[in-house]
């Protein structure tokens, strides 16, 4: 049932990134005055739709998908005197680049407000000032997890300190994030410590002092204790940073993948027809990635905010992933009509500096064999990807 719900999350998540993806293309074109005729989701037979103005909005049975037709994209599509004004190829290069653009940027918004959204509305899995156990004792044996006869308590049990003790402050600084502050209680070894706690309601001021731990040949102090995980907010100021620093990692990390994607096709064609084993940080298809996000929502050790958290990431990336896709410069993708709008640009300004005519659009059906080159290897990559995610999974380590 969980895993069901998490592809039913993931499909509709993808769905979403797509009608975004698309209402990008959908505003700008109306913006700058071209005629938009249609917005759907989805390819084949019309499900149902509704006209609003001049534009039909709908749903097809296929959901691998959507399409915003705007007037006069094609060289070869005749236009009535009403709607040439309004054409694509009319329009200045300036325009179509950001109309042909959007798309993509859609996608980055999507990713980079997910990230935002996990570490301000969620918050990250991290240890909190929250006792979860007390040891019974320190054991700094490598062979055992078990304390020895003559071992001494823990100064936390000593001490008094239990589970469920939230620690307040620590020498009197007050506690605000746990994973720098616990560095107190490592620089203290042999040192007495004033812990202020919260027991129940109750405030509590506790002295330990922490033991002398050697870890490969440095000094540690070490109470004894295990600190409970959980998820915490950022500030906005934090959150912002952060958000900008993974997800420009996710963008890096994209390119890198583009880069090497031809270098990886042999190996995945191994382990789609020969039986070899999926590597996870091969290619991974969109069936890969929805049987991610079904194991992590069938997870049973995972929080609900961990999973969400986890779910949220993945769309993220997929998003960014998908943005930087769909700019490479290579037709029929957005990148390529980006790529044909920039030498239209260009024809079209050695032209006027020439003093001549303006030059008629690039004809994209005398591209069309590169077209179909570029298609076909998307579509036999695709189908490639969906028969090994189906019969060569990646295990997934979520």
């Amino acid at each position: 049932m969980l895993q069901s719900l998490g592809v039913l999350a993931f499909v509709v998540a993808l769905l979403l990134s797509v009608m975004i993806h698309e209402f990008g293309h959908f505003f700008f074109a109306k913006k700058f005055g071209m005629k938009v005729t249609e917005f759907f989701l989805g390819f084949g037979y019309k499900i149902w739709s509704i006209t609003r103005g001049e534009t039909e909005f709908g749903v097809k049975a296929i959901p691998a998908g959507g399409y915003c037709r705007i007037v006069g994209m094609s060289t070869h599509e005749e236009l009535s005197e009403e709607d040439a004004p309004r054409a694509f190829i009319k329009s200045s290069t300036s325009r179509r680049l950001i109309v042909l653009g959007a798309g993509s940027v859609s996608h980055f918004i999507i990713g980079f407000f997910l990230i935002f959204l996990i570490f301000f509305g969620i918050g990250t899995s991290t240890s909190q000032p929250i006792i979860n156990q007390v040891l019974p004792c320190i054991n700094t044996s490598t062979t055992s997890n078990l304390c020895a006869k003559s071992a001494p308590a823990s100064p936390a049990l000593s001490a008094g300190l239990k589970s469920g003790d939230h620690i307040l402050s620590v020498n009197g600084k007050k506690v605000t994030n746990w994973s720098k502050d616990v560095l107190v209680i490592r620089s203290s070894a042999n040192k007495p410590l004033t812990l202020v706690i919260d027991r129940s309601g109750e405030t509590l001021s506790i002295v330990a002092t922490p033991a002398s731990v050697t870890i490969n040949g440095k000094q540690y102090g070490m109470l004894g204790i295990i600190s409970k995980i959980g998820l915490q907010r950022e500030g906005i100021g934090t959150s912002l940073h952060d958000t900008w620093s993974l997800g420009s990692n996710f963008f890096t990390t994209s390119i890198k993948s583009l880069v090497t994607l031809p270098g990886k096709v042999p190996a995945l064609f191994r382990q789609t027809f020969l039986g070899a084993k999926r590597d996870a940080n091969g290619l991974v298809g969109v069936v890969g990635v929805a049987q991610a996000s079904a194991a992590t929502a069938s997870d049973q050790a995972l929080s609900f905010g961990d999973k969400l958290e986890t779910f949220l990431l993945i769309i993220a990336s997929l998003n960014i992933f998908v943005g930087i896709f769909n700019l490479l410069p290579l037709l029929p993708l957005d990148g390529g009509h980006m790529a044909v709008a920039v030498v239209d640009g260009v024809r079209r300004a050695r032209a006027r500096r020439a003093g001549r005519a303006q030059p008629a659009p690039i004809d994209l059906e005398k591209l069309m064999p590169l077209t179909i080159v570029v298609f076909a290897f998307l579509v036999a990559l695709s189908l490639m990807l969906l028969a090994a995610d189906i019969f060569n999974p990646v295990h997934f380590n979520l």
